[in-house]
């Protein structure tokens, strides 16, 4: 069998955009790794946090109870400090992950990368799918650190932007129906990096069906509570769909070349 390790920006980023992957990963029996870079410190804050209790302890507690949820063999932290949305002034933190030196960050996570003998690892595209920095140092560091560690196959999660755009238009149609439409996400529109959300068809090399293990994904999910409410659109959609949306995950496999996204498997 073999390891996959995924990498990762904040707790329940690992749930959003490979939790399908990392469960079927793991009920076919290979390893999976999830490597978190911060501590999601600048997330929303709950209202129920105990004395003492801290944002970054809840959502290493509850990307445990993701992890269990997923089939996740071992969770590994970087330790660097969440480096907030593009423009907040915590994006100056010392500690934060996006002034990381990247050299610093990528012997960190190649120390990972060399005690699983990771087969497969998993990051973001190189906008971090909506230029958040601290996505997008998640390219950087990955690419880096599968250099050191020569980690051969380098995965590059993000979302197929004509998809969604195709999934709004014909939610738009069944408005008059009584479905709700959200009018405020426009995925052509500049993100905050300025160019727009995920990746065209084109630039796409690997459809994953996921379809089997939504229930799981959805779990991990729910676990996530501290930034997942139950009146998100995560929890609200129905789950025909919820299945159009994320039953397929999305990848670049770096160093391939294709004219559409191939339908497959990571290994």
């Amino acid at each position: 069998m073999s390891t996959l390790v995924c990498f990762h920006a904040h707790p329940d980023d690992e749930a959003i955009s490979t939790g399908g992957t990392i469960a079927r990963a793991a009920a076919e029996g290979h390893r999976v790794v999830l490597v978190v870079a911060t501590g999601g410190e600048w997330g929303e804050t709950p209202a129920d946090l105990a004395d003492g209790e801290t944002l970054a302890d809840r959502r290493r507690r509850e990307t445990d109870d993701s992890a269990r949820a997923l089939g996740i063999r071992r969770v590994a932290w970087l330790g660097y400090e969440d480096s907030g949305m593009t423009g907040w002034d915590q994006n100056a933190n010392a500690g934060s992950f996006h002034l990381a030196p990247l050299d610093e960050a990528a012997e960190r996570l190649a120390a990972v990368l060399r005690e699983e003998d990771a087969d497969v690892l998993t990051i973001y595209d190189w906008h971090g799918v909506y230029g958040h920095p601290d996505h997008v140092k998640v390219y950087r560091v990955g690419v880096r650190a599968a250099e050191i560690a020569g980690t051969a196959k380098v995965l590059e999660a993000t979302m197929n932007r004509e998809l969604i755009v195709e999934l709004q238009r014909a939610a738009a149609q069944m408005a008059d129906n009584g479905a709700t439409v959200d009018q405020d996400f426009d995925p052509e529109a500049p993100a905050d990096d300025g160019n727009p959300f995920g990746s065209l068809a084109h630039e796409i090399t690997l459809a994953v069906d996921v379809k089997e293990y939504l229930a799981q994904k959805r779990a991990a999910l729910g676990c996530h509570r501290s930034q997942i409410s139950e009146a998100s659109f995560f929890a609200q959609m129905p789950e025909e769909v919820f299945a159009l949306a994320f039953g397929t995950e999305w990848f670049i496999e770096r160093g391939v070349s294709t004219d559409a996204p191939q339908h497959g498997w990571i290994f």
